[in-house]
């Protein structure tokens, strides 16, 4: 797997656990504490009109919890602005609306998490933006569904909830060939298992809610550029807009985040686990997961991911009913949407989180099960799991 993965985060020569602990969160100034205050507040006394403190006048704009959970962010990803938002979607609605005019294109993959796929197919296709489905596990296929007018090629690497894998550097070379923008969905591996930035994404896009609050209790979500024009265009647009991150939600982030590294280290190593036993069960009849060998794009994500992260799918016989039946056994595993939390979750992403792509090319199995594997002892998931499919 990637030894470049500390390298890559030349912050001060420290490596990413360091960094995940220490960018962003300087001590108060004022009394010394160690972790950055809730800043709950709206707005600032000035110094004089138009002398702002710190910069700071009204917390739309900026606020100091929120700066340094931005801050925080651009250190993990390697990249030179980090943006919070209210939710993954926010921010992604930010950057759609930053990066598109009516008339231009965009290429979307053929597995995608199903709230991205409603943002294209409803929402900004109603003020005049095309949009076209690639495989973008095959950089032809990408290559295949440009357009003249294509700005931005979107890839999810892990994918939801086929846990697709995409060669990041390779798309990223279809896209400067275009003369497109690529956005990586980076909310399945995290930066601790993979930065897209230093692949050639222009654009990290992370929900915070999964892996990097990873404790079920806070909405976010970000944006991380390696250009920072266009980081000063898109934190334009997020004061515009106002789909900000609150202060309390970026402070449970930045605390999330001190712990993503032995966090996913234990996602990762019970994944593992859970994807092999998955694999010899006479049930299941495929296991989707890229730390298989016999997954599509094992080396392609051995090449690129440190890690294979904490999400697996799988296929049962029987079809739809058994999978249904499948999640309703589960006790240990919870039945719930999301993911990237300590506690295990389980799923039907063709009734639950996928339910906006039915009919689409982005319909999902109806036999798969989706499972979000938490930090538990592995040998109870196993075991929940080998009851659950009878």
């Amino acid at each position: 797997m990637s030894d470049t993965h500390n390298s890559q985060h030349a912050h001060g020569g420290h490596g990413f656990e360091t960094v995940a602990i220490h960018a962003g969160n300087t001590a108060d100034p004022l009394t010394g504490a160690v972790v950055p205050p809730i800043y709950q507040v709206s707005t600032y006394k000035q110094d004089g009109v138009g002398g702002l403190r710190g910069g700071y006048e009204y917390s739309r704009s900026a606020n100091p919890t929120r700066t340094a959970l931005e801050e925080n962010l651009a250190a993990l990803e390697g990249g030179r602005r980090g943006l919070a938002f209210a939710s993954g979607l926010a921010a992604e609605d930010c950057l759609l609306r930053t990066l598109l005019a009516p008339g231009d294109h965009v290429v979307i993959p053929n597995d995608a998490y199903g709230g991205t796929f409603r943002l294209f197919a409803k929402v900004v296709s109603r003020w005049g933006v095309e949009w076209s489905v690639a495989d973008t596990s095959d950089p032809a296929s990408v290559r295949a569904a440009l357009t003249p007018k294509t700005k931005v090629i979107w890839v999810e690497t892990p994918s939801n909830p086929l846990l697709g894998i995409t060669d990041i550097a390779a798309v990223a070379q279809v896209a400067r060939e275009a003369g497109a923008g690529l956005v990586v969905d980076n909310t399945f591996a995290s930066p601790y298992l993979q930065q897209p930035l230093a692949l050639g994404a222009d654009v990290v896009v992370h929900s915070l809610t999964k892996y990097m609050g990873g404790h079920s209790d806070v909405v976010g979500g970000a944006l991380i550029v390696a250009d920072p024009a266009l980081g000063d265009e898109l934190a334009y647009h997020q004061n515009a807009m106002g789909a900000v991150a609150g202060p309390m939600d970026a402070w449970l982030v930045l605390r999330g985040i001190k712990t993503l590294p032995v966090r996913m280290d234990r996602h990762s190593e019970n994944a593992t686990k859970v994807a092999d036993m998955l694999s010899r069960h006479a049930r299941v009849t495929r296991v989707l997961y890229p730390g298989l060998p016999e997954h599509p794009g094992h080396e392609v994500a051995a090449k690129q991911m440190k890690a294979f992260g904490g999400m697996v799918s799988f296929q049962v016989e029987g079809g739809e009913e058994a999978a249904v039946a499948v999640c309703d056994r589960a006790k240990l595993f919870t039945l719930g949407e999301s993911l990237g939390g300590v506690e295990s979750l389980i799923e039907h992403p063709g009734r639950m989180t996928h339910a906006s792509v039915a009919g689409s090319a982005l319909e999902v199995p109806s036999d798969l099960v989706r499972l979000s594997v938490g930090i538990e002892s592995a040998d109870d998931l196993l075991a929940d799991l080998q009851q659950a499919l009878g």
